[in-house]
């Protein structure tokens, strides 16, 4: 990521827990866990590599 830019970002309770949950048993942080779904939805290579 080469520019970076901070959000406020406004989540259901539900929604936040389920990415917290998924977020540690892929052992990312929160907003890694959200940066990595946005961008396998995006078809983008992912930071692990990954591409979807």
């Amino acid at each position: 990521m080469d520019d970076e830019v901070r959000i406020t970002l406004r989540l259901p309770a539900d929604l936040h827990s389920w990415l917290v949950t998924q977020a540690k048993s892929a052992r990312r942080s929160l907003n890694s866990e959200i940066v990595h779904r946005l961008e396998v939805e995006r078809g983008t290579p992912t930071a692990d590599g990954g591409l979807s």
